[in-house]
């Protein structure tokens, strides 16, 4: 597995406690190829966005293995983890999670900062030059657009330069146009760094610019093929 970005073993995952348990991931085997854009489909309550979220290591599985960019994520303690997480992989949310009271600036610069690495902001700055922000480097998140609220998200993303971007539902909160723009903003990136792109989606027309869709139902693989597309 150690060629892959991603890799999935029979996983399985359940969340809450006692009565309210929902055993949501069954039995989940999956490999993402180094550079390969996926897209994750299917219906409300398939497992989609857990499995996005186990990708990442937001999730821990009850069972089976997942290794991500040659590491197996159970070797790591939590801490470890936070750290390996925050260089290897970049997470794009469908509610952008920006720090209200921290300008574009500062919450591009915060994964950096968190690390401890120096140039935080010089490099924060650039990577919002590169998503189209230049401009807006001093607003806060109330003074911008959903679609620039969410490039910010993506800067905030990528100042790591990690191996691996993974995106939940990212337009689902922005209008068709400027959807498209945040669309064409990440496939952009994955062409030009030779990231590896996974994200969940409704949007069928997205999925097929993916070099493979993947369908779950019931928290299991139901399909997985190439895009008419790739």
């Amino acid at each position: 597995m150690q060629d892959k970005a991603i890799a999935l073993q029979d996983v399985d995952l359940s969340l809450g406690r006692g009565a309210a348990r929902v055993h949501i991931l069954k039995g989940v085997s999956l490999e993402v190829g180094r550079g390969q854009a996926v897209g994750l489909v299917g219906p409300s309550g398939s497992g989609k966005s857990t499995l996005l979220m186990t990708m990442a290591g937001l999730e821990r599985p009850d069972s089976g293995r997942v290794v991500v960019d040659g590491t197996d994520l159970a070797a790591l303690d939590e801490d470890a983890l936070a750290r390996f997480r925050g260089r290897r992989i970049g997470i794009v949310f469908q509610s952008f999670h920006l720090v209200p009271t921290m300008t574009a600036l500062e919450n591009a610069a915060l994964p950096l900062e968190l690390a401890g690495e120096d140039e935080a902001f010089e490099r924060a700055e650039a990577e919002l030059q590169a998503v189209g922000l230049g401009h807006r480097l001093h607003h806060y998140p109330a003074q911008l657009s959903g679609g620039e609220q969410q490039r910010v998200a993506i800067a905030r993303a990528i100042v790591p330069n990690p191996a691996i971007l993974v995106a939940d539902e990212p337009t689902g909160n922005l209008d068709e146009n400027t959807g498209q723009s945040i669309i064409d903003l990440l496939f952009a990136l994955k062409r030009d760094r030779g990231s590896t792109l996974v994200l969940v989606t409704h949007d069928l027309n997205l999925a097929r610019l993916c070099d493979r869709t993947v369908r779950l139902r019931s928290g299991r693989v139901e399909a997985d093929a190439a895009t008419a597309a790739a």
